[in-house]
């Protein structure tokens, strides 16, 4: 079964920003299955535009910042 955008429903979604981008930790469930924690990375392009990137590695800062919203998130699932 390809993957159906209209079935993935958003339940919960904070961000944190700084100079270069922001993260996004999010809830989401797919056909009303089991609801999953999301962390993406948004990076900040020349043009101040957001542009989704590999999470990769974070720094101290970044989980410091995020591990509110993680705990928040908790809640939603």
């Amino acid at each position: 079964m390809p993957y159906d955008a209209s079935l993935d429903e958003c339940l919960f979604a904070k961000s944190w920003e700084n100079d270069s981008g922001r993260l996004v930790v999010s809830v989401y469930a797919y056909n009303r299955g089991a609801k999953k924690l999301q962390i993406s990375r948004e990076n900040k392009g020349s043009d101040d535009e957001f542009k989704f990137a590999k999470l990769g590695r974070m720094a101290k800062e970044e989980i410091e910042a995020i591990l509110p919203l993680i705990t928040e998130a908790l809640a939603h699932l």
